[in-house]
């Protein structure tokens, strides 16, 4: 679902990118507030009202969302797909940039071999575009950014979506009341086709990000990071092959370059998942053998629970 949105967004023209983003964050809130009164869940709610910190973080994520998603949805209606798609391919080479810069955290060297392929390929697709891909920069920065503040707040999904979007209602209707007083508001005035689609938008967003909170508790992780990597892939050929945004040489370039760092990382993450995994092993093994010598022992000598039984 993630790797098709592109096709959704042209649908609501000739509404303009921030009047969609602002449906998206109103009809967002709508949907997930729907999907609360289905699973009961609302104490959490009242723990992170009583946790300014917490409030501050949720705000700062909804913040940095609001830029995410509205610059995808101007990237995509301004043929620009391409370059978004390697917005969300970069995006895991600068979330363990800023784990090194932010964090403290240490590369192993196929990482830091990772990271330089992908600086290198930022620069091959800056000479290329004869500009820095500031599209996709902007993109993979404030996801990134987006995911360190969520790991901060440590909600679920759909309880983080919500705090978000509970943030950001106030602004976008705000501003869809101001867009419709000055008589430029596409909401009433296209038919009632384009109104049900910009009310579509809080479903688009919160329908496939409950999948992947569903998902997380069943898929190994190392199999959810690889298949992250599919909704960039749709993306791409989409821009391509239904878009048909050009693709000089020196693009091609790039891309490979970018290709190639995540190859390198995912067979980083897959070597530590299997190493981990038989670490794990032997010491389950290692748990069982101990826990069956005591059994064995007294299986053994009859005799001598006897004698103290009889003691």
């Amino acid at each position: 679902m993630w790797g098709l949105v592109p096709l959704f967004w042209p649908l609501l023209k000739p509404a303009g990118a921030i009047e969609i983003l602002a449906h998206r964050m109103a009809w967002s809130l709508v949907a997930v507030g729907i999907a609360l009164l289905f699973v009961r869940r609302w104490a959490w709610a009242g723990e992170l009202i009583r946790q300014p910190r917490r409030l501050g973080l949720v705000a700062i994520a909804a913040a940095v969302i609001t830029v995410n998603w509205g610059l995808y949805i101007w990237s995509v209606n301004t043929g620009h797909v391409v370059e978004a798609s390697l917005g969300y391919f970069i995006n895991p080479l600068v979330t363990i940039a800023m784990g090194v810069l932010l964090l403290g955290e240490r590369l192993r060297p196929v990482q830091w071999a990772a990271v330089g392929v992908g600086l290198a390929a930022v620069l091959v697709l800056a000479f290329g575009y004869g500009r820095p891909p500031w599209i996709s920069l902007v993109l993979a920065f404030s996801f990134a950014t987006y995911g360190l503040v969520k790991k901060k707040v440590n909600l679920s999904g759909l309880e983080s979506l919500t705090a978000e979007t509970a943030v950001q209602f106030l602004p976008a209707v705000g501003y869809l009341v101001w867009l419709g007083a000055q008589g430029d508001a596409t909401f009433g005035s296209e038919g009632v086709g384009h109104a049900a689609l910009l009310a579509t938008t809080g479903v688009v967003t919160a329908v496939p990000l409950v999948c992947f909170g569903a998902a997380a508790i069943r898929v190994p992780l190392s199999t959810l990071g690889l298949l992250q990597y599919l909704a960039p892939v749709f993306q791409f050929l989409l821009g391509i092959l239904y878009f048909h945004e050009a693709m000089p040489p020196e693009r091609w370039a790039g891309f490979a370059l970018v290709w190639l760092a995540l190859s390198l990382l995912t067979f980083d993450a897959l070597r530590i998942a299997r190493r981990n995994a038989v670490r794990v092993a032997a010491a389950r093994g290692a748990v069982a053998s101990a826990a069956s010598r005591p059994a064995a022992a007294s299986a053994a000598s009859p005799g001598r629970e006897a004698r103290e039984t009889v003691v």
